[in-house]
């Protein structure tokens, strides 16, 4: 068998892996990132890209300023818990370090979200400030390596282009308003087919892309050595600690010796259906929830820590990061998981069960929007919905997979994934929806909206509802009456990612049945155990931790109880 010496082996190759190989090359180690897939970036490359890091150096720079125990009282409140344990303390106190380590010291660059509100309203909350997303990124700055970067899902994006969150997607949705939109958006359009067609995908790298191509590009700086198509198959595990791994290769098996020790970051369980079965109550069998996240992240990294005594967390709120997703048959034959993030808050939606009725908020996170409707389910229903929307909304903001505006209906109609009709009856008929219930909620949801009221849900009242609206929308941006034409996309139940992972403590190490830590390994992302215990208390609580205990299992690895390197 081949055989490899380094002082770290990173499994997996999101923001959390590249967070944790990046810091430890910065602090003078040597590091081998192995990836399963044929491409770079895991479920991050797909993502928005956002961060949740209360107090981060950016926002105070900006003068946003809050009091200190805000951001706790915050995730008290949303994780219901008297009192924060020790990882959830350790992120908030080392979450802005780390943003300053890479923002100072690496190719990652943020900006800040000065305006991105937090997800409830409630103690603690802000309106904007704690949140931050990587700044673009010129995907030439990558060279030869971007061909192993993984693209941005082909479903949510515009022929292979990402849109960033804020500004530029607020600049597509009012290109037939605005003249200085429709110039931002031909703009963008042109650069992105000249890039396609000189270099074969897009090189203006957005949202996660840009994450992953700044991780990518800090990496290679530190000569980090970076394999894909590379599943591990075992640690390799004495009595004392774990000290490397096997890797599968096309050319056979290679065995990486990883002095320091390994760092698990392969993207949690949300492809393994036996771990979906067994932790996900909505679906019992393992097949009735659909993850957005890569094929890929099926639980290797659960699987390998167990075998060497690692325990996975079994008593969190919530499995898994739920997000409600269509299936969007592709032209190959496969099926594609669209999340509904966005769509839904904007005026002029609805959502309601087969029965015709609204059952929440369609505008509140993504999240929440699933657990009220796997709670309004009955008992051996399938957990489904429809998403309705008018000619109006179709046509600006589009409708899950089905683009707005120069885009037509017929290729979303004619394999099935829209159904459209003249009015509620018709469209009921379609869709096998209770018509008169349907007929019902509408003229209610139409009254009520025109007022800008929804004495139902409370829809357009919290920061994050309105944010989420149209400004141009008064006198509530997330609320207009349904009129004319009616569009419908049927929901199901899905996910970003999965919560469940193994237990660790504050620095990442994997800890054993008895709570001790397994020396030598550490898991990040999600592979590692919620930090928010199953709650999903604002946008960015995934990569936020991922790579803040990254950059904490990095600084371990570095030290480990022997004298640091020195820095670069």
């Amino acid at each position: 068998m081949r055989t490899l010496d380094c002082d770290v082996l990173v499994i997996g190759s999101g923001a959390a892996g590249l967070a944790a190989a990046v810091t430890a090359a910065e602090h003078g180690l040597s590091v081998v990132v192995a990836e399963k897939a044929g491409q770079l970036g895991g479920t991050s490359a797909w993502s928005g890209g956002w961060l949740w890091i209360p107090r981060n150096p950016l926002a105070m720079a900006e003068g946003l300023r809050e009091d200190d125990d805000a951001p706790e009282r915050y995730l008290r409140q949303q994780t219901h818990n008297p009192q924060l344990d020790a990882l959830q303390q350790a992120y908030l106190q080392r979450g802005p370090e780390m943003v300053e380590f890479f923002h100072s010291r690496t190719a990652v660059q943020f900006h800040s979200g000065s305006r991105m509100p937090d997800m409830r309203d409630g103690d603690g909350a802000v309106a904007g400030g704690r949140s931050l997303c990587a700044q673009p990124f010129d995907g030439r700055l990558l060279g030869a390596e971007l061909k192993r970067m993984r693209a941005p899902l082909d479903i949510v994006s515009l022929f292979g282009m990402g849109i960033a969150g804020g500004a530029d997607m607020a600049a597509f949705f009012n290109s037939r308003r605005s003249p200085r939109a429709a110039l931002h958006v031909a703009r963008r359009l042109l650069r992105h087919l000249r890039d396609c067609l000189l270099h074969g995908r897009g090189l203006h790298l957005v949202n996660g892309n840009a994450l992953v191509a700044r991780l990518l590009r800090s990496a290679l700086d530190r000569q980090v050595e970076l394999f894909t198509a590379s599943p591990a198959r075992q640690l390799l595990h004495d009595q004392d600690r774990v000290h490397g791994a096997v890797l599968q290769q096309a050319q056979g098996d290679l065995r990486v010796n990883a002095r320091r020790g390994v760092v698990l970051a392969c993207g949690g369980f949300p492809h393994d259906r036996q771990r979906i079965a067994q932790l996900i109550a909505h679906a019992p069998n393992g097949t009735e929830h659909h993850s957005a996240a890569p094929a890929q992240n099926s639980g290797d990294g659960l699987r390998l820590g167990e075998a060497v005594g690692a325990q996975v967390a079994a008593d969190l709120a919530h499995a898994g990061a739920w997000a409600p997703v269509s299936r969007v048959p592709r032209r190959d034959g496969s099926i594609g998981n669209f999340p509904h993030l966005v769509d839904r808050a904007k005026p002029g939606f609805i959502a309601v069960r087969r029965d015709g009725k609204r059952f929440t908020n369609e505008a509140d996170c993504y999240h929440d929007f699933m657990n009220a409707l796997i709670d309004a389910t009955p008992v051996g229903e399938p957990i489904e919905a429809w998403l309705i929307c008018d000619a109006r909304a179709r046509w600006r903001y589009g409708i899950g997979w089905a683009k707005p505006l120069p885009f037509s209906d017929g290729h979303y109609q004619r394999c099935g994934y829209l159904h459209s009709a003249a009015d509620a009856a018709e469209l009921a008929a379609r869709c096998a929806i209770d018509a008169a219930a349907l007929q019902a909620t509408l003229e209610r949801f139409n009254r009520f909206a025109s007022q800008g009221q929804d004495p139902d849900f409370q829809r357009g009242r919290s920061t994050y509802n309105r944010a989420q609206g149209e400004v141009l929308q008064q006198p509530n941006p997330s609320l207009r009456p349904l009129r004319g034409r009616l569009y419908a996309v049927k929901l199901h139940p899905g996910s970003l990612g999965t919560f469940a992972g193994l237990r660790t403590d504050a620095d990442a190490r994997v800890l054993d049945a008895s709570g001790q830590p397994i020396a030598g390994l550490f898991a990040v992302g999600n592979d590692m155990n919620s930090v928010m215990a199953g709650h999903y208390p604002s946008g960015g609580i995934t990569l936020g931790p991922a790579m803040t205990f990254g950059y904490l299992a990095g600084l371990a690895l570095a030290g480990d109880g022997r004298e640091e390197a020195p820095v670069h």
